[in-house]
């Protein structure tokens, strides 16, 4: 009797290599107490993007300034803010053995991403992690949006992004290039989400929640000098610009 599978069975899953958006922790301070303060801080600042967020923990920086840190102590601060620990990169062998223990795997270094945690003024979302991949980039693909996005929708494309509608408080719209929308934006539009910093976000009316470039974003307050305006929003040296149209 044959113990292959039968012909007819569907198959049920699939593995395949993709760019995931996920934030990195760049962790420049062994000072847990600290880290704990700056995150509250920064977490403050735009809650609903951060909540139940995955993270990535960095720990290059520390090791190469001979910083110890305990990672069952950093991985229990970063879900106190409600974070979502998915694993370490940059870790020596204890460090990763401590990690894999929590059953959090070794992520390889390869490329630059933003901090989380930045000294500098502007503000910076992190760059998503893109994992490598054996296999041809797939082709630019723009996405149009003709209904409108509601709140706790999220919509995500690896061109450009264009939105006929309106952009509902509490959604989240992602492009890897430029974001268009004709209507109102009252949720969160990320332009560039993979660092380009070329990226552009054109708004009939912006009311937003949050807006981001290649990982540099304000929120809400910073924007009600430009409210219910119709702009355009570019990045500039670190600094968002935000003009009239």
């Amino acid at each position: 009797m044959s113990t292959g599978t039968p012909a007819s069975q569907k198959i049920a899953l699939e593995f395949k290599s993709t760019s995931l958006t996920v934030p990195v922790l760049l962790l420049a301070s062994n000072d847990t107490s600290l880290v704990d303060q700056q995150l509250k801080e920064k977490v403050a600042q735009a809650p609903e993007f951060f909540k139940n967020s995955p993270l990535l923990i960095d720990l290059q920086k520390l090791n190469s300034q001979n910083l110890a840190i305990d990672v069952a102590e950093i991985v229990a601060v970063v879900r106190q803010h409600g974070f979502m620990p998915v694993g370490v990169r940059g870790g020596n062998d204890k460090q990763n053995s401590d990690a894999l223990a929590m059953n959090l795997p070794q992520h390889s270094i390869h490329g630059s991403n933003a901090p989380l945690v930045n000294k500098a003024p502007a503000k910076t979302l992190p760059v998503p992690v893109q994992e490598e991949s054996k296999e041809a980039s797939p082709p630019v693909e723009n996405k149009l949006i003709t209904q409108p996005i509601r709140s706790g929708q999220r919509v995500y494309a690896k061109g450009d992004l264009i939105v006929t509608a309106t952009v509902s408080a509490g959604a989240e719209i992602m492009a890897e290039g430029n974001i268009h929308i004709y209507g109102s934006l009252r949720g969160r539009a990320l332009a560039g989400v993979l660092g380009n910093v070329d990226s552009r976000i054109f708004c009939s009316d912006l009311q937003a929640e949050l807006i981001s470039i290649a990982g540099i974003y304000q929120i809400s307050d910073d924007l009600k000098h430009a409210a219910h305006k119709p702009v355009q929003i570019s990045l500039d040296n670190q600094t968002l610009i935000i003009k009239d149209i």
